[in-house]
């Protein structure tokens, strides 16, 4: 047997009374390699306890299918659901799981001791997928967990195999995490490659080795088949160019920028490093769609286009055309004021100032670039609308100035082919991020106690129309995305709720100004009774729209805050039990 594979397999074979954890970026492969672990232990007659808190146990169970596993010995395989309950999703109910929280980790301490129990024996697995999550919960806690739970399980004659992702809080907590366990080992990846890095292990000597990674897979966003023609019909008839199309957009769209700024800077906190790339590359194929719409224009709109809408980009001349018509758009969705600047703009060059950028506003010196959407969007319609004229090449934009990096204005450099300092431009230092989530958690509250404003545009309002699922399009390409927005709403709805009883807001106080708090964003038409309702959700509507046969509540953002919100208040649990994007008339959410 060769050295590599040699190492490979006693890597998957977790020592007893031995802690390893197991480090890397999100999407490098540790949950594959924690699966390969898990299946190697069930193999050696050792039976396995699975800590889920970012999937469900069902979920686990139709990865493993996939991957040719079928059934499992009686006992081998048990499972701590600390997903289901974090994120407001139902339970499903399984002899073999017992049911946890993120957010209380005495839970899932208590969880794993009865599993313990049940199994009534030493040399157990127990494979903890993953860390993050907890962390994000409960900074503070964790290390004791960690001590008293983990550590103490793999002293009682067992073995722990630890995930947690890399870049998803401080560096000197990772490096503590690590200096707790036994063994440490780390999934780094260069380019298309991956290397296991063994840091130390009780009987490995440290090495490098290059592994494979199952290739990760990702969706068509959209299929224009799936769209619901006779709705967009209706939005497009008169867009761009009408005051008509205004008044209907800002009566079923307008939302206050708060709110998807809100739900993405709170994924943010979970997935700093593959959120926004995600993020860059659903919205830039989305804006690459913008030729298979046009057949919901107008006919006078469909015409101008093709009359006037040059083969290519690259000249200054030609690139001004094409952004007569963003701006008209930008206008009418309230995004911001568009400029296109000449002064520095140049053959495949093409600079965009931006003023009041719907993405920004509020964010001003916070030290980072904070355009998501515009940017990817803006250069997949390039490459659109070229494809439609019969030129067939790629764009891409990058933003060179931001309020956020304390400009007076934001600015995008639009070219064709690849762009100098995309990728790092993409990526946010965990520090900023919290710093982010701290001055949208101190306007939040500012709104809860005292009334003040979300957040001030002085020409443009505080109002955009949302004509495309803002929230959830990222979420639509991968579940990645959507374990994200999940699990970062349900940690702003718990800081939420602990902020306000910190402040002395009684119980249902505290419910009735969250309630109104939706309704100020309006995201859809918020009623109450022994239930919530949500017509005209925001966060899903579009959903439905654009894919007709979305088979799951997609208000992923909405039901974590929700329930991160009443898990705190109300010591209750909340799940979507019906959502506009499976075809309901309403979004609804029971509250147990």
């Amino acid at each position: 047997m060769d050295e590599r594979r040699a190492s490979l397999a006693e890597i998957r074979e977790v020592p007893k009374e031995s802690l390893i954890l197991l480090a890397g970026p999100p999407g490098a492969g540790k949950s594959t390699l924690c699966h390969q672990m898990m299946l190697s232990s069930i193999a050696a007659e050792r039976p396995v306890i699975f800590v889920s808190t970012e999937q469900s146990p069902s979920r686990i169970m139709d990865i493993l299918k996939e991957k040719g596993v079928r059934e499992f010995p009686p006992g081998a395989l048990s499972f701590v659901d600390a997903f289901a309950q974090t994120v407001g999703l139902a339970a499903s109910e399984r002899p073999d799981t017992i049911h946890a929280s993120c957010e209380n980790l005495n839970s899932i301490s208590i969880a794993i001791t009865k599993l313990q129990q049940e199994i009534a024996r030493k040399d157990i697995l127990l494979a903890f997928d993953s860390l993050t999550s907890p962390y994000l919960f409960n900074k503070e806690e964790v290390f004791r967990f960690i001590r008293l739970c983990l550590q103490k399980f793999a002293a009682e004659g067992n073995s722990v195999v630890a995930l947690i992702d890399e870049g998803c809080g401080k560096e000197e907590d990772l490096v503590a995490m690590m200096s707790t366990a036994d063994g440490v080992m780390k999934i780094e990846k260069a380019g298309d490659e991956r290397f296991l890095n063994i840091v130390k292990h009780p009987r490995l000597k440290p090495i490098r080795i290059e592994v494979t990674a199952d290739e990760i897979g990702r969706r068509k966003i959209y299929d224009a088949e799936l769209w619901d023609q006779e709705m967009l019909g209706r939005f497009f008839s008169t867009f761009p160019g009408s005051t008509g199309m205004g008044q209907m957009a800002l009566q079923l769209f307008a939302v206050n920028i708060f709110w998807p700024d809100f739900a993405f800077w709170s994924g943010m906190l979970w997935d700093p490093k593959r959120f926004p790339k995600i993020t860059y590359e659903a919205w830039k194929q989305f804006g690459t769609l913008s030729s298979e719409m046009i057949p919901f224009f107008p006919w006078h709109i469909r015409l101008l286009l093709k009359l006037l809408m040059p083969k290519s980009f690259s000249k200054v001349k030609d690139m001004k055309k094409l952004l007569k018509f963003l701006q008209r758009i930008a206008e009418q969705r309230r995004d911001g004021i568009v400029e296109y600047l000449d002064d520095v703009s140049k053959t495949d060059e093409h600079h965009i100032k931006v003023c009041e950028s719907r993405e920004c506003c509020g964010f001003e010196n916070i030290g980072a670039t904070m355009a998501s959407i515009l940017p990817p969007m803006w250069a997949g319609m390039c490459k659109a609308f070229e494809h439609w004229k019969g030129l067939e090449r790629d764009w891409n934009a990058i933003e060179t100035r931001c309020i956020g990096l304390g400009d007076p204005y934001c600015e995008f450099k639009f070219v064709p082919g690849e762009i100098d300092g995309l990728e790092n431009s993409l990526e946010k230092d965990s520090s900023v991020i919290e710093r982010i989530h701290e001055r949208l958690m101190q306007r939040l509250m500012g709104f809860l106690l005292h009334g003040k404003s979300l957040v001030e545009r002085p020409r443009l309002g505080n109002d955009f129309v949302m004509a495309h699922p803002d929230i959830t399009l990222p979420a639509m390409a991968g579940e990645r995305y959507q374990i994200a927005l999940r699990m970062g709403g349900a940690r702003s709805g718990k800081e939420v709720g602990e902020r306000l009883m910190d402040a002395g807001v009684g119980e249902d106080e505290a419910v009735k100004r969250i309630l109104n708090f939706l309704e100020h964003c309006k995201i859809g038409k918020v009623m109450t009774n022994e239930t919530i309702r949500i017509k005209e959700n925001r966060e899903s509507i579009w959903t439905k729209i654009y894919t007709t046969k979305w088979e799951e509540p997609s208000c992923y953002f909405t039901t974590g805050f929700l329930n991160g919100f009443f898990s705190v208040i109300k010591n209750q649990h909340v799940r979507e039990i019906r959502c506009i994007a499976t075809g309901d008339p309403y979004c609804e959410w029971e509250i147990v």
